[in-house]
């Protein structure tokens, strides 16, 4: 077992020295500081549903592509645009 974890995060190395390879996905987004529910992560290729990131077993040298929900606006802002196209 790895003392480190790296990783290749959104397609750039990143090394996280508190876990060890392999980790699970859950260890790794909280690792990340990252907020569980405003993100979607694909591992090595294939989307992981959140209900499976405990189980997901990330090593060393796997790829990680995670993506961030923004939200904004309002249904009043939206219409609004709409009016002045």
């Amino acid at each position: 077992m790895d003392k480190v974890l790296t990783v290749q995060l959104n397609g750039q190395p990143h090394t996280l020295t508190e876990l060890s390879s392999p980790s699970d996905l859950a260890s790794v987004i909280s690792a990340l500081n990252l907020k569980a529910d405003r993100i979607a992560v694909e591992h090595n290729g294939e989307i992981v549903s959140r209900v499976r990131w405990e189980q997901a077993s990330v090593s060393s040298g796997d790829r990680l592509e995670i993506v961030h929900f923004v939200g904004g606006g309002s249904a009043s802002t939206y219409a609004e645009r709409r009016c002045f196209q």
